[in-house]
């Protein structure tokens, strides 16, 4: 029985495209399934469909697997690549998946991800400086140790999926990365981050509280969303 993933909104859902990406990148083939956010609180409509009452959801069958990384552990007992085949990769990797999952709180909430939008941001805060110095720190720790051009080495796995949505914050802030802007750039060229650009600056919806964390994060500079 084929799979089927749950996501939200393009521009504002960064969960959402960890599993989406990783996916995509590694042809796990599933039937896309997009449950927009329309309200500041979503819990009881999404609760419909998700015991969580969040997104992302996989479906496989009876089974519902919540969370990113929760979907990204099931996959990874099923389908080769979501973790890198080689140990110090793969303890790399591994690591880094579950500090993005469990920290960086300051980028979260300075740096709302609208994946179609260009942002003079604020002064940075302590916390976000220090989010920003640690993002760069894995970013080119990933690329040196390993070879590149991927963040675990020569191919495409869940770390480069867990920091995907970070590389479309830095291109949206202006963030300064150092020489993992190299991964940046690559990340963003993906056929399938493109495919996702593409359906972000396609839609039309615009919901209150992500507008109004975006307003507070800086000055828009330009917006390209339809």
């Amino acid at each position: 029985m084929a799979y089927t993933l749950i996501t939200a909104n393009r521009n504002y859902s960064s969960w959402s495209l960890r599993p989406w990406l990783l996916m995509k990148a590694l042809d796990i083939a599933f039937e896309d399934r997009l449950e927009p956010f329309t309200k500041p609180d979503n819990y009881e409509d999404f609760r419909r469909f998700s015991p969580t009452g969040q997104v992302p959801l996989l479906i496989d069958g009876e089974r519902r697997i919540a969370d990113s990384l929760g979907i990204a552990l099931y996959l990874a007992d099923r389908h080769p690549g979501i973790w890198p085949s080689g140990e110090d990769a793969r303890v790399f990797a591994q690591g880094a998946v579950t500090e993005m999952h469990g920290g960086f709180g300051h980028l979260r909430n300075d740096c709302t991800m609208n994946v179609g939008v260009r942002v003079t941001p604020k002064p940075m805060s302590q916390g976000l400086q220090r989010n920003v110095t640690r993002v760069r720190e894995l970013l080119e720790t990933g690329l040196s140790r390993f070879g590149g051009p991927w963040l675990a080495g020569a191919d495409f796995s869940a770390v480069d999926a867990f920091y995907a949505p970070v590389a479309f914050r830095i291109r949206t802030y202006g963030l300064d990365v150092g020489q993992g802007q190299a991964w940046v750039d690559r990340v963003l060229d993906h056929p399938a981050m493109r495919q996702w650009e593409v359906e972000a600056l396609a839609e039309t919806w615009r919901e209150v509280s992500h507008e109004e964390e975006l307003a507070a994060a800086g000055i828009i500079t330009a917006d390209y969303r339809q």
